[in-house]
């Protein structure tokens, strides 16, 4: 079950004197959430007056809050959005949904593990997969699990398919 509502970032201080927040973006860019009009915080909806990006951050006119008294009280408060209120292109997801998805060799079907965490990095996002098999430590001689981290790009990423709850890689030597 996929969660309604996705945590979006956090509200990391005030902007000027008017009462505007700036919101630390957990998201691909801080322009992704300047398009909604409403936020949740503490469960509660909160509409968005105005948005502008500034610097690597959304700076926010938030309805109900009207100084900076106000903006103050919402430091360090998680912003969510309503899933269905985001519009994403074909091909990209949402962090949350990929976490725990299985990961499936495209070549042999086997399970590989599965997707603990998305790494955002410059050039592309990397997936980070736990294995199931488990590995001999040479220094202690006791098992970890298997860490793969696998770019998620095309030469690698055969399929996601959220719905079913699996993504297809392309294996190569070394990985």
């Amino acid at each position: 079950m996929r969660d309604k509502y996705l945590e979006a970032g956090v509200i990391v201080n005030t902007h000027g004197i008017r009462g505007e927040v700036r919101i630390q973006p957990w998201a691909d860019s801080p322009a992704f959430l300047a398009g909604f009009d409403r936020f949740y915080i503490d469960g509660t909806p909160v509409g968005v007056i105005s948005a502008r990006v500034h610097k690597n951050c959304l700076v926010a006119a938030l309805a109900g809050v009207d100084g900076v008294d106000d903006a103050i009280k919402l430091k360090n408060k998680t912003v969510f959005i309503d899933r269905d209120d985001a519009q994403l292109a074909e091909g990209r997801y949402f962090v949350a949904d990929l976490i725990g998805l299985r990961v499936i060799d495209d070549q042999t079907g086997a399970l590989l593990g599965t997707v603990s965490d998305v790494l955002s990095l410059p050039s592309n996002d990397v997936y980070v997969i736990h294995g199931s098999a488990e590995a001999s430590s040479a220094s202690s001689g006791e098992s970890v699990p298997r860490e793969m981290l696998v770019p998620a790009v095309d030469e690698f990423i055969v399929e996601t398919n959220v719905e079913e709850g699996f993504v297809k890689i392309r294996v190569i030597e070394g990985l």
